[in-house]
């Protein structure tokens, strides 16, 4: 089950105390600054959460699943995150004591 955007503000509204209006605000306000930075090519780092980053893919070769043929899939730019370690501490420690339900 995805977390969305809308039970993020949910939580703010219920966790917080912001009103309903105002925590879908501040999400959707998050979330633009974090597009923001990451257009201007900037990484995005989030204390005990983790890192956002740019990464430039090459063109490289591809394979149209439906015909077989060789196509070339286009160089591009791609946003990619690595956990910070506590991120990874707490999954982990998550998984283990789920692993076995």
């Amino acid at each position: 089950m995805a977390l969305t955007k809308a039970e993020m503000a949910e939580r703010l509204y219920e966790d917080v105390g912001l009103n309903k209006r105002e925590a879908k605000e501040f999400v959707d306000a998050f979330f633009d600054v974090l597009r923001e930075a990451l257009q201007q090519g900037r990484q995005v780092k989030l204390s005990g959460f983790g890192n956002f980053d740019l990464r430039r893919k090459n063109q490289r070769p591809g394979r149209n699943p439906k015909t077989g043929e060789e196509i070339p899939i286009t160089a591009r730019t791609v946003v990619t995150f690595r956990p910070g370690q506590k991120l990874k501490e707490r999954v982990e420690a998550y998984a283990g004591t789920t692993a076995h339900a």
